[in-house]
């Protein structure tokens, strides 16, 4: 999924889970932020490495715990990782999925296209049509909150 989108679902979520939508975002954010730059620059092979492993789990638990702030952005981190192993099975590359394991076990053949060149690859694909209805929800609900202030403001 695209950055955006993964911020845009995190917002959505923290309405349905009634969680700061802030540090759902936070979260959600922070697998891109650490491995899109490593695999940039080539310090790692993928642009799902570090950020984007389950392994990750062994901080991100005790963070779940700190308090309300922390399992906010635990969740929001679990949700990005959620949303692309679901894109990459969506669009047909299941096998891909296997970078929730990295460093263990690494897909067998990952796209490892940069960010830049994956957004002209991404368009037309099946899960680029599930990002459309995630801005889509996000857009309504966006409209109805504004409508239903101005109803509220007479």
């Amino acid at each position: 999924m695209l950055f955006p989108t993964h911020l845009a679902a995190a917002g959505l979520l923290s309405r349905l889970i009634g969680r700061s939508p802030l540090w759902l975002v936070v979260g959600a954010a922070v697998p891109d932020v650490v491995d899109k730059p490593l695999g940039t620059v080539g310090v790692t092979a993928l642009f799902h490495s570090v950020g984007h492993s389950a392994l990750l789990a062994v901080v991100m638990v005790p963070i779940a715990l700190s308090g309300r702030r922390g399992l906010a952005v635990a969740i929001g981190w679990a949700s990005h990782l959620a949303l692309d192993a679901g894109h990459v099975v969506v669009n047909g590359r299941p096998a891909d999925a296997l970078f929730l394991c990295w460093p263990v076990v690494e897909p067998p053949d990952p796209l490892a296209i940069p960010p830049g060149s994956f957004f002209w690859y991404y368009l037309g694909t099946p899960s680029f049509y599930l990002e459309l209805f995630i801005w889509g929800t996000l857009i309504v609900l966006v409209v109805r909150g504004w409508q239903n202030d101005r109803l509220s403001a007479k």
